[in-house]
């Protein structure tokens, strides 16, 4: 499965708007995969982001269900109810207020990116039909 879980430029539900350039050097530091949880719980890793890379539209993740993950199951009935919000955990190194609310995000560690049935940028969406996440 692949999608964006944020976009840059675009303000998402409380104002905040991520800077192009913002994952570079978590990116950059990162060794292994990102874990691929569901709702941000820890406990329910479900498998990991393969891909992970910033292009011009934004923050762009291409992963997998791992069958022996704990909350795999739950993670593909999601995926057939038509679940397809992703949401990204991360610690801000750097931004700056934005006039009238919200937060300029030039620096995230990026920690995570869930699979969520309501992402606070409503344009972070999985590229994934309930067809192929039955297969996967």
């Amino acid at each position: 499965m692949e999608g964006y879980a944020a976009l840059f430029g675009a303000a998402d539900l409380v104002g905040d708007v991520v800077r192009a350039g913002a994952f570079r050097e978590s990116l950059a530091r990162r060794r292994a995969p990102l874990p691929l949880l569901l709702h941000h719980e820890q406990r329910l890793l479900a498998g990991r982001w393969r891909e992970a890379r910033e292009d011009g539209r934004g923050l762009f993740l291409r992963g997998l269900i791992e069958a022996d993950a704990p909350a795999a199951r739950r993670a593909r009935r999601m995926l057939e109810r038509g679940v397809d919000g992703l949401s990204i955990g991360f610690i801000t190194h750097a931004s700056e207020p934005i006039k009238g609310g919200g937060r300029l995000l030039i620096e995230l560690e990026l920690l995570e990116v869930s699979i969520v049935a309501l992402p606070m940028q409503p344009l972070a969406r999985l590229n994934t039909t309930r067809a192929s996440a039955r297969a996967a």
